[in-house]
């Protein structure tokens, strides 16, 4: 019987190493076809535009407005202040590229925050026009590369041609700037989801029409970084269902850990505020009154104050209105900081307003640093008084 047995069982173990070779082979094989797929996989992109964008004042001029004041570029491509409250951008280093973000502060790698000025080496002096177009609106470099989508280009793809052109002229008016940063170099797997992100525009983008105040808020309400800041999000950053401008979103940096406002027309948010105390609020910062104010660290807020505050009415309006037209959340948000004053009286002093959560104290009399600072301490407000007394410039203030 055993003479009978081992015949039958060489043959099988033949077999077995035989399908074990051929699953490791195809395995080795899927990994090959796998790695090779995604280490030579491409973002979906079309050729740059071949433009050469005329630099009339008017377009200028518009350029600036959109960078400076309401599409948030500053916030990421210029180092700021976070002496100074609303940590106002440095003019020192105006859009000549912001702090890397590194694998210390949470981020799957590196991440450059680019120069934008034209210098040759460390901006963008060697890109055309129509490089700088596809980059803002479609996502992706001179080269075809993606980028990382924390750059808002799925957002800024909604602005209109006119606008876009309007920010590629301001920009090339820039100093040049040499600022050698690290490389960009994400980590696997984020690395190729980027990369499945950017579409190219296949159509003309209109202007919206001005009359239509709704929309014309949407969009600024997006371009501007409100819904990113003012909806709660999970932990891949996905907006929670239902939650859109409801605020509570954690914000974490120089100024330690906020929460952001509910901007929705629900009681716990702006409530029944007027069009015009929602202007006030924004235009209360601007001026001398905006980049002046002096602040501790963990009083300081992400919110630009200064730059929003040089918005005009009719866009703060129109964000208004938008906002009037998102459902009502009810989401009370308090993080425990006030917002400090900006030594201008706003428009309504009956209701306590709101900045990323932090309510300001405000009773209708000249406004008060929060309490939480000792009576020995100036205040923002008197601080902000001796700079007008000695005639400061805010603005030489935040170099």
């Amino acid at each position: 019987m055993e003479q009978t047995d081992a015949p039958i069982r060489r043959p099988k173990k033949r077999l077995l190493r035989k399908i074990l070779l051929i699953a490791l082979t195809l395995t080795a094989l899927a990994i090959t076809v796998g790695a090779t797929f995604v280490g030579t996989y491409r973002p979906a992109y079309r050729p740059a535009p071949e433009v050469t964008i005329q630099p009339t004042a008017e377009r200028v001029e518009r350029g600036r407005y959109l960078v400076e004041n309401v599409t948030g570029c500053m916030q990421c491509h210029t180092d700021r202040d976070w002496t100074l409250y609303g940590g106002p951008a440095k003019r020192s280093s105006w859009l000549g590229g912001g702090e890397s973000l590194t694998p210390e502060q949470g981020f799957p790698g590196t991440l450059r925050l680019p120069n934008l000025t034209s210098d040759d080496e460390t901006g963008l002096g060697r890109w055309s026009d129509g490089e700088i177009l596809r980059a803002l609106r479609e996502g992706v470099d001179r080269h075809g590369r993606a980028l990382f989508p924390m750059m808002p280009y799925h957002v800024y793809r909604h602005l209109s041609d006119q606008d876009a052109t309007a920010i590629v002229a301001y920009l090339r008016t820039l100093a040049p700037i040499e600022n050698p940063q690290p490389a960009t170099n994400v980590a696997f797997p984020v690395s190729f989801f980027i990369k499945t992100i950017p579409q190219p525009l296949d159509a003309p983008v209109e202007s919206l029409d001005s009359a239509d105040t709704v929309r014309q808020g949407e969009l600024l309400a997006k371009v501007g970084g409100c819904e990113f800041c003012h909806t709660p999000r999970n932990e891949r950053m996905e907006p929670l269902p239902g939650m859109a401008f409801a605020g509570g979103h954690e914000l974490e940096g120089a100024f330690g850990k906020v929460h952001s406002a509910n901007l929705t027309p629900h009681a716990t948010g702006l409530g029944g505020r007027s069009r015009d105390e929602f202007i006030g609020i924004f235009k209360a910062f601007a001026g001398d009154g905006g980049s002046a104010i002096d602040v501790e660290p963990q009083d300081n807020t992400p919110m630009p104050w200064s730059d929003f505050a040089r918005m005009t009415e009719d866009d703060l309006g129109a964000i208004y209105d938008y906002l009037q037209t998102v459902a009502p959340v009810e989401n009370s948000v308090d993080s425990g900081r006030p917002l400090v004053d900006s030594g201008r009286p706003l428009v309504d002093s009956r209701r306590p307003l709101v900045d990323s959560g932090r309510p300001l104290v405000d009773s209708g009399r000249p406004l008060v640093d929060s309490g939480r600072l000792p009576s020995t301490r100036s205040t923002p407000v008197d601080r902000l008084a001796e700079a007008r007394a000695s005639n400061v410039d805010p603005v030489a203030g935040s170099q």
